[in-house]
């Protein structure tokens, strides 16, 4: 009988889903207070879609409710907008909320000019950035930024995958 409950808590065990995203609730609000300093758009009525790719990654930010107008004009403006600030190497609304101490931040903040390819492009229901870089300790930096954004903005945020229809360009 002991077996059986052995081996049924660890099939249990092993089938839960394990989060390498999970953080402390309190930071979490924390960073929801100094977010709001930051985003223009509601956070709770937002998701943000954290997907690595080979070389870099894609942020991409969608209101819950797509036809919420106003959270989608919000979150394109704010992502057009910290295109220019990243493309520049101003990390300052990220160090804001997530302090200077995030995961990948202080390496993305030293990366030269043109470093880090940053595009922006409008998808259903928001917007997303593509970083892309040929250095691999900037890739390893992104995807660092990517997991502490993951773990800081809890329910309001994923990790994705990629998709071929996901990027097809827009006509």
């Amino acid at each position: 009988m002991t077996k059986h409950l052995l081996g049924a808590a660890v099939a249990a065990f092993i089938l839960l889903p394990l989060s390498s995203h999970a953080a402390d609730p309190a930071r979490q609000a924390e960073v929801a207070g100094r977010g709001a300093d930051v985003m223009p758009f509601d956070l709770k009525a937002t998701t943000h879609i954290f997907t690595k790719t080979a070389d870099g990654g894609v942020q991409r930010v969608v209101a819950k409710n797509a036809a919420d107008k106003r959270q989608v004009e919000l979150i394109r403006a704010h992502l057009h907008e910290i295109q220019g600030q990243f493309r520049k190497g101003d990390f300052s609304g990220p160090s804001h909320i997530h302090g200077d101490q995030m995961p990948g931040l202080s390496q993305l903040q030293t990366a030269a000019p043109g470093q880090i390819a940053i595009d922006y492009r409008e998808v259903a229901g928001g917007a997303e950035l593509t970083y892309r870089t040929v250095d691999p300790k900037l890739v390893s930096s992104l995807q660092d930024w990517f997991d502490a954004q993951l773990s800081d903005h809890g329910p309001d945020a994923m990790a994705g995958h990629h998709h071929m229809h996901d990027r097809m360009p827009q006509r």
